[in-house]
This record gives structure tokens, sequence and C-alpha cells, in this order.
């Protein structure tokens, strides 16, 4: 490709919406062009890029016999009815002329269930592994950070259909490994962590994350044992309980205008740690919890949910906490609440805590779970932070990073299959539900996060292996005619090599031509210029301590090549 043909539309300014590198970069580079928040069209240079990240996810999963398909945006009503999936959220609804419902897919699960349950009625048929690459729409409150969070986005979405356990288990491994193969071609470090399956449900299931400062993801990480999770599911081995202090009597204080653990605490000249919070929630059904947990913790809402094992919660409503405590927001206590209460082990250490008193304006003193309140159940119900001590190894300390999620695996059982019939006859003649799996990558995000890991004040620094171009050939003056024949001819060398060059011929400033270069973050750079006059050409990998190095004309393609092959070699060996 000539930069001369190219639609190439790089500009100066950053975006003033763009707060994260990757999306500021992908706009002055001229890879994407916002059409609405959160929704983009990828321009030529964006569109190389995502489809050599999606030509690498193709390759490594058809390795283990995965056969590529490719489902509707447009997804009928009744079958996310039948899965109970059609009041999530974020999805997209409409309805046709004759007023049938539909939403916009966010994820394919029920539409690849109900192609398989029509198709595949035996244990002979299965393995089978089936997947596609394509558009997904999400009505995203807060679209954030260009491709990292959009409403419209591009992922791979595979989908194992297995008659055993043993299988999906083996399939569940096969799809790990390709996906560590994936980000690794695609020159990113990553880690797989422990993960909540949020609205895809299963079992098992683990997050891949890219560690950087601007990743939206908290990630826990023991600093013995190597064990990682997302903080939302990173779990908390139970307290020492046998320090408990000498219980006191149950004391009502007024504590006007004090309602946040803050205020509270200043008020009664007490630590957060000697709080108790205590959290209305409500399930989709309308049944109403308590969820209790330190001062100074969060409650967490995916563990409770489990933990009480109704549905997913939600916070409660104004309206719902005054009905179930008979008091304003922020006096919620757990004595003679009336409603059921579960409470964070960490709390079965300690005792004569500080609680709402369910009345305007007042806190109760010297509240212990269980001598003072009723509890329903004990629970790990809060958040995991940095310090806390690791669940898997004795001594271990849980540290914290962010990170990007680009891909997240789950083992659904037969949580799908179940509830839209879709059996199988083993080779006794009895039916069974299908057991399935399923394993996302975001393609855009990965091409976003690839960016959050690889810049500089310059611009974008690609991994040769999914940067628009291997290599940038510059011709530092179109108006000499031996700098033009020469940067041609190489070009031509290394089209005919199958190295994926570019040709910087426009006539402008040489400046202009470098700095546009080192912002699309072509990673190898020849610069045919004045050294031309020696028989010489520059060569550089971009961003290199080492600068560019002379080469003769005469084996300037050869050194490429041998330069190109190193550079993708380094992301095979990393």
């Amino acid at each position: 490709m000539k930069t001369s043909q190219m639609f190439f539309p790089t500009q100066r300014e950053i975006p003033r919406d763009a707060e994260l590198i990757s999306h500021q970069m992908l706009v002055r580079g001229g890879f994407v062009k916002s059409v609405a928040a959160g929704v983009y069209s990828y321009l030529p240079l964006g569109w190389r890029v995502h489809e050599k990240i999606s030509q690498i996810v193709r390759d490594e999963v058809k390795l283990f016999g995965a056969q590529e398909l490719h489902m509707p945006v447009l997804v009928p009503r009744e079958l996310l009815d039948e899965s109970g999936r059609s009041s999530v959220p974020v999805l997209f609804a409409l309805k046709d002329k004759n007023q049938r419902d539909f939403f916009l897919g966010f994820t394919h699960e029920e539409v690849v269930t109900d192609i398989v349950r029509s198709t595949v009625n035996s244990w002979k048929q299965m393995p089978l592994y089936l997947y596609q690459i394509q558009t997904k729409l999400r009505d995203e409150p807060r679209p954030r950070g260009g491709l990292i969070r959009g409403r419209e986005f591009t992922m791979f979405d595979g989908y194992s259909f297995d008659s055993n356990e043993g299988d999906l288990d083996a399939i569940y491994r096969e799809n790990y490994r390709a996906y560590e193969r994936i980000f690794t071609r695609c020159g990113l470090k990553y880690l797989a962590v422990e993960a909540d399956p949020g609205a895809i449900g299963g079992s098992e299931n683990h997050e891949f994350m890219i560690l950087t400062e601007s990743g939206e993801d908290t990630v826990l990480r023991c600093d013995s044992c190597g064990y990682a999770a997302n903080a939302e599911r990173a779990e908390i081995p139970p307290s020492d309980v046998s320090d408990r202090p000498d219980l006191l009597v149950q004391d009502l204080v007024s504590t006007p205008g004090a309602h946040t653990v803050e205020e509270v605490c200043a008020f009664l000249k007490v630590s957060p740690q000697q709080l108790i919070k205590t959290i209305i929630c409500t399930a989709s059904d309308g049944t109403v919890v308590a969820g209790l947990v330190r001062g100074d913790r969060e409650l967490n809402l995916p563990k409770f949910s489990r933990a009480v094992g109704i549905g997913a919660l939600e916070l409660a409503d104004p309206a719902t906490v005054v009905r179930v405590t008979n008091a304003p927001v922020g006096f919620a206590g757990p004595v003679e609440l009336g409603v059921s209460v579960y409470v964070d082990l960490e709390l079965k250490a300690g005792g004569n805590f500080v609680v709402g008193a369910n009345a305007a304006d007042a806190h109760l003193l010297n509240v212990t779970p269980c001598h003072n309140f009723e509890v329903t159940g004990w629970a790990d119900i809060r958040t995991a932070v940095a310090g806390d001590s690791c669940p898997r190894c004795a001594g271990g300390i849980l540290g914290d990073a962010r990170g990007i999620e680009v891909g997240h695996i789950f083992k659904l059982g037969t949580k799908y299959s179940k509830d839209m019939n879709a059996l199988f006859q083993n080779d006794k003649g009895e039916k069974y539900p299908v057991i399935m799996g399923c394993y996302g990558l975001g393609v855009s995000r990965t091409m976003a996060a690839a960016i959050e890991a690889h810049n500089d004040a310059n611009g974008i620094a690609w991994p040769i292996s999914i940067a628009p171009f291997e290599v940038a050939i510059i011709i530092a003056n179109m108006k000499d005619e031996a700098q033009t024949t020469a940067a041609k001819d190489l070009y031509s060398s290394l089209k005919q090599a199958g190295v994926d060059a570019l040709l910087e011929d426009r006539d402008e400033r040489p400046g202009v031509k470098f700095k546009d270069i080192d912002l699309i973050g072509i990673p190898i750079q020849v610069v045919v210029g004045k050294a031309l006059a020696e028989g010489a050409v520059e060569i550089g990998i971009r961003g290199s301590a080492e600068g560019r190095q002379r080469v003769a004309v005469e084996t300037a393609a050869s050194y490429v090549r041998n330069l190109v092959q190193s550079e993708k070699d380094k992301l095979q060996a990393s």
C-alpha cells in the first residue's frame, strides 16, 4: 500500500472526549471515527489491525477443531425468554412492523443452543465447538475509553457442546491454552484470573486480563502462591474468632444528622472497623434481604447473590429502605429488622459494634451478631482488597493491580440446555441435557488494550503481529529521483517476499512523514534519504534505543525480511 493512495486522516489535536491513551491515539492515528457515544467506524488502518487480531484468533482455535459460523444480530425475544435473560439491563430492544419483539444480540448462547437442539441429538455428534467473530451490541449506560467499553463492539464467541463433564474439562483447557497463545502472539502480557460469571452464568470461569494502570478492573494476586482473581470474585478466608471481647450492654444513642460512616464515626469517636453497615437489597421477585459488612468494607453484590441463592440482588431504592426499616436512609440496622440478615464472615471476630437503630438520627452501641440479633447466614460477602490474606495458601498476602479484561471463558454446564430443552441421547438410549461451555474474546477491546500496553510520547508502538503494516519505507525527498526509485524497488521486493509493507510516498516534509509513521505505530522503519548517496538506507525498529542502522541498498530487502522474522520470533518466545 502507498500512503499517497491510502485514506490516512491523522490529526495532531487530542480529542476532548478521549481520556484513555488508546482512545486518543486511535482517533489521532485515523484508526476509528466516532459515530455516537460508544459507537465507532473502523477506518482502513483500524480495520487492518482488527482483521489481524481476528486471524490470529481463527488460527489458534482451529487447532482444536473449532468450526466458524455466523449468527444473526437480530434475536427474537422468545429465545431469551426461554433462558430467563430477556430482562438483562443492557439489551437493545425493538419491535418489527408486526409488533413482534426482538433484541440486538449482546451474546449468543440462546441462538447457538437453538441451532444445536434442532440438529444434535446423539452423543456421537459431540464434542462440538462452534464459534463466530461478530458485532455485539449492549446498551452501556456509560460507554468509556473508546473501544474499551462501547455500545457496539466485535467479539469472538465460541461455544462447546459435550456429552460428559470430562470432555467439557478437556475443551475448556484447550480453549484456555488457545487464549494464552493468542495473547502471546498479539504481544500482550496477560494474567488469567478467577472471575464472577455475571449474566452469562455457569460455574468455573476465568478472565484474561491485560495489566495496565488504565484498566477498569481490580486484580488481586497472592505474593506467595500465584493465586489471582478479579476483586469481584476473590475469596477471603475466615477471620480468627479466638479473641472476642467481653460483651457489653446494648445502648441507644442519638446521632443527629449522622448517616454516613464518616459522620457516625466522627460523632461517636469510633473507627470504621467498629461500625457495621446494614445494606438493604432486593431480588427480582421482590424479596428483601440485608447484608452486613464492616464499616470500612464494601458489600460485594455478586458474592451476596450467590450466598443468598435467590437470583441477582440489587441495592434497594430509598423507598424500600424506609419501608423496611421505618427510618431514613443511613440508619438501617440488624436488630429487630424483620428481614433475613446475612453477615460477612469477618464480623465473627470482634463484638460490641455500632449499628443503625432503624430510627431517624439514632444508632445502637455494643451490638454483636447472634447475641443481639439473629443471623440468617454467615458468608463471604465483602469485596476483597489488597492486604487481605490469600484464600489458597498459608501466609500469602493479596496485592492489587489494574487490568483490562480481554477474554472470559465459562463452564456453563446445563444452564442453557436444560432451560431450552437441548437434549442428547447417550449410548444407553437415555436423554440428558447437553453440557456446554462458552468462550468470549474482545477483538476490538484487545486492539485498544494493545495500545494501552504499547505506546510512547510519539504514538502507538504496535507489536509487529498486529500492526497495520510491518514495515514503513519513507522517502525523505520525493523530488529526488534516485530516492524514489530505490524506495519503490525495495517496496516491490518486500511485497514479493510476503512482507506487509507501506510506502510513504506523499509529497510532504520529512518531519510530517516521520511523525505520522510513529503515530500509527509501524514497528520497522526504513528511511531512503541522504545515505543513499553512499549506497545505503537507514533501518530501525520504532522506539529502539539503538537508533537506525545503515544497510547497503543491495542487502536491504533481506535485512528487513530477517528483522521482521526476528520480531515475530520474539513474540512467540515471550
